[in-house]
C-alpha cells in the first residue's frame, strides 16, 4: 500500500484527463467567443476610422480657402520665419548668426 500512495489509480488518472479535456474545451470555446467579440470591435473601429477620414476630408476642403488666404498673408511678410523666430521670447535667444542666415531663406508652404 505504501508504494501506491505516490501513484494515482488508473481511474483517478482518467478522471483527471477528462477534467483536462473539459477545461481545454471550455478554454477553446471562451477564446473563440472572445475572438468573435474582437472581430466585431475591429469592424466598428474600421467604420469609425472611415467616418473620421470622411469628416477630415470635408473640413479640409472647407479650410482650403482659409489656408490659401493665410499663405498669401504670410508671403507678404518679408522674411516671415526670421521675423517669427526673432519675435518669439524664448527662441530668439537661441538663434546664432548662422541660424539667422538660414531663416532668411526659408519659405512658408502648406501641404
Amino acid at each position: 500500500m505504501a508504494t501506491e500512495k505516490g501513484k494515482k489509480s488508473k481511474v483517478a488518472e482518467r478522471r483527471d484527463e477528462d477534467d483536462s479535456d473539459h477545461i481545454d474545451g471550455e478554454l477553446i470555446l471562451s477564446i473563440e467567443k472572445l475572438q468573435e467579440i474582437q472581430d466585431k470591435l475591429e469592424k466598428i473601429n474600421e467604420e469609425a476610422s472611415d467616418k473620421v477620414l470622411e469628416v477630415e476630408l470635408k473640413y479640409n476642403e472647407i479650410c482650403k480657402p482659409i489656408y490659401t488666404r493665410q499663405n498669401d498673408i504670410i508671403h507678404s511678410i518679408p522674411d516671415f520665419w526670421l521675423t517669427t523666430f526673432l519675435s518669439h521670447p524664448a527662441l530668439c535667444d537661441l538663434l546664432n548668426e548662422d541660424d539667422l542666415k538660414v531663416f532668411k531663406y526659408l519659405t512658408f508652404s502648406r501641404c
